[in-house]
């Protein structure tokens, strides 16, 4: 575990180096940096998905453990979109991370990574996010909707053991650490009034963009909203899949990114692990059951 002082914290920080082949053959590896969602997420589901395929194709993989969640420090307040962006501008810096990054956001993670690219357009090379939105208000209240049904529920006396017997022990031990972040941190209060970009400034952003959503997931009711702001992106949906697409398919997950990296960002072929993905444009077919449009 590498821990990283940036932004005033103590940041948990993980890497995976690309594949030593694959970056020899092609130059300097592209930074790829992944960020997760919040409450119950860390860099753990990153780090059991899609880290190492993305290491095999080649990228140098940054993963870290958002404020207040994992074992990054958990300071009582700052929790707006402005504080996260605030954080990730300054892990980059205490990395040396100076060229370009290809940003891959989980949730509100996604949010993060286009609230730093309306910053900072010119360092960012590629966007995927999934089951996310860019920083829209009706995004924003869906969002502390959630936070507050949480924040009621979660301290009640047997939540946790509904939660154990409907979905498990790791739903159950999430949720007491979601408890935690929500009960020590005034994250509920910051992230709704959290400052947010001019539509026209998500709309400049110009670079790839990949939305996955899962189906039945309520975020995908959001698509539209996104399509408007940024028509010329990919947008991907995996039928009957939850929230939790990134965790529960992670296969499915990984052969739609890959070949987006290598259709729309320049990839180059024939890297490990790489399936073909297509859509109403008639691309290559992925092995699980997706639909692009």
């Amino acid at each position: 575990m590498s821990m990283v002082r940036a932004n005033g914290l103590s940041v948990h920080v993980e890497e995976v180096a690309p594949a030593e082949a694959v970056a020899g053959r092609h130059g300097a590896a592209p930074t790829a940096v992944l960020i997760h969602g919040l409450t119950t997420d860390t860099l753990a589901s990153w780090y059991l998905t899609l880290a190492h395929p993305l290491a095999a194709a080649g990228l140098r993989v940054i993963m870290y453990d958002l404020r207040g969640h994992g074992h990054t420090e958990r300071p009582p307040e700052g929790y707006a979109l402005d504080d996260f962006v605030d954080d990730l501008t300054a892990l980059l810096a205490a990395l040396d991370v100076t060229g370009p990054i290809h940003l891959f956001g989980n949730s509100f993670g996604g949010t993060i990574a286009f609230g730093y690219a309306v910053r900072h357009p010119e360092r960012v090379t590629a966007i995927a996010a999934i089951e996310s939105s860019p920083p829209t208000a009706a995004w924003f209240e869906q969002v502390a909707q959630q936070l507050d049904h949480a924040a009621a529920y979660l301290p009640r006396e047997h939540a946790l053991a509904e939660i154990r017997a409907e979905r498990g022990e790791l739903a159950s031990r999430r949720a007491r650490t979601a408890r935690e972040v929500l009960a020590g941190t005034s994250l509920v209060r910051d992230l709704p009034a959290s400052r947010l970009p001019a539509e026209e400034v998500i709309a400049a952003i110009g670079c790839p963009v990949l939305w996955v959503y899962g189906g039945a997931s309520p975020v995908v009711g959001l698509v539209p909203e996104a399509r408007r702001l940024l028509p010329r992106a990919r947008f991907v949906t995996v039928p009957g899949q939850r929230h939790s697409l990134l965790v529960d398919q992670p296969a499915a997950v990984r052969d739609i990114v890959l070949s987006w990296l290598r259709e729309d960002c320049g990839l180059p072929p024939g890297q490990p692990g790489h399936t073909g993905l297509s859509g109403q444009d008639g691309r290559d077919q992925p092995s699980a059951p997706a639909t692009t449009h």
